[in-house]
């Protein structure tokens, strides 16, 4: 597809105004880059960024039976979300792969009224709206996908809540993290959620995409001071590969299940039923399937997505992800290997045709909190 045939978020003049390198992300026109993924990952990691993320996919629902629904349908237990909570899990199918990884928020909206969200990765916002209309009750639940109508700003970084603040009606640095709220960006009613996909402390804003633009400027203006970037899709991914999330069509699709992909956290199956319960109940139990690792190298060559992994010259596995940490400074990767060879110390990676030694870490890679590559002793 050329730009002008892909979609294009409410932000798409702003990314062409800053100069952005836009690609085809999903379908969409989305920034990869503005100035460079380096400097956009460390105003990130040392102070705030904003990320356009209109094009994941944000669906409503209402009615009574809307936590009883959205429990039927997520690896998770939503049902017992409290107001304002929000709770990561996952949609898989009847053989237990995974569909995608969403969040469940329950939220009270401008006028007072309860109902549920759920974000949902970009690419997969028709699978998963097809999956959803498939089980949606005939009467008691009502689906709205409200991608188009809305925007979605991440700020992202160590001072992404002091930068937001002052902007709201409510204080952020009093709401937990993984928790959100319906509010007020100035005079524009907005949803405001404390989570991310950067490592990094932050908040997600959505909000109409008639008002998008003139809240991304707000931000970026205030931002100034303290060394604010726009920050595209490049960074995204180095930001969230050192702390090891795990991105859909990388560590993630339909022929990996939860359990080998180390989000069993994410899996509730005590006293519930819900699409793919069966299947994760024998998965779980599963001794022989390939698990998701990390792994760091020593000097300057990168693994790639696609490389093999090896064991005494015999490949064990290929890698997911992976890139130069610009945090940590050193080549880090996420690979799929067969049961048993995550508990070594080391492994080797075939990049263009040479072995390069790989000692196993434990994940994440970066940790806020403490900093710092973990190599398994």
């Amino acid at each position: 597809m050329t730009d002008a045939q892909l979609a294009r978020t409410a932000l798409h003049k702003d990314h062409v105004a800053l100069g952005a390198k836009l690609v085809d992300f999903g379908g969409w026109s989305m920034p990869i880059q503005y100035d460079s993924i380096v400097t956009e990952h460390d105003a990130t990691r040392k102070s705030v960024s904003l990320f356009d993320v209109s094009h994941m996919a944000r669906f409503r629902f209402d009615g009574e039976g809307a936590a009883a629904f959205l429990d039927g349908l997520v690896t998770r237990k939503v049902a017992n979300l409290k107001d304002g909570q929000i709770r990561y899990g996952l949609m898989v199918n009847e053989q237990g792969g995974i569909l995608d990884d969403v969040l469940v928020y329950k939220l009270i909206d401008h006028d007072g009224e309860p109902y549920h969200a759920m974000v949902v990765n970009a690419g997969n916002r028709e699978k998963i709206a097809s999956v959803i209309e498939a089980h949606l009750p005939a009467d008691d639940v009502q689906f709205t996908d409200q991608t188009l109508d809305t925007a979605m700003i991440a700020v992202q970084g160590p001072r992404a809540i002091e930068l937001t603040n002052p902007f709201l009606d409510t204080d952020l640095s009093a709401m937990k993290y993984y928790y959100g709220a319906n509010c007020k960006f100035g005079e524009t009613p907005i949803t405001c959620s404390r989570t991310g996909y950067t490592g990094e402390d932050g908040c997600e804003l959505s909000v109409p995409a008639s008002a998008a633009s003139t809240i991304w400027n707000a931000l970026m203006e205030r931002g100034q001071s303290v060394g604010i970037a726009a920050a595209g899709l490049g960074a995204r991914d180095t930001l969230r590969l050192e702390a090891a999330m795990p991105l859909y069509g990388h560590e993630l699709n339909e022929d990996i299940h939860p359990y080998q992909a180390g989000l069993g956290f994410a899996v509730n199956l005590k006293g519930r039923s819900f699409v793919g319960s069966e299947a994760l109940t024998k998965l779980r139990e599963a001794k022989n399937h390939p698990v998701r690792i990390g792994l760091k190298l020593a000097g300057k060559r990168v693994p790639r997505e696609g490389y093999a992994v090896l064991s005494e010259g015999r490949q064990i596995g290929q890698v997911t992800s992976g890139t130069f940490s610009p945090t940590l400074q050193v080549p880090l990767a996420m690979a799929y290997v067969e049961a048993g060879h995550e508990t070594k110390e080391s492994l080797e990676i075939d990049i263009r045709g040479k072995q390069h030694a790989a000692s196993i870490c434990e994940l994440p890679f970066y940790d806020r909190s403490k900093m710092g590559v973990k190599v398994s002793s």
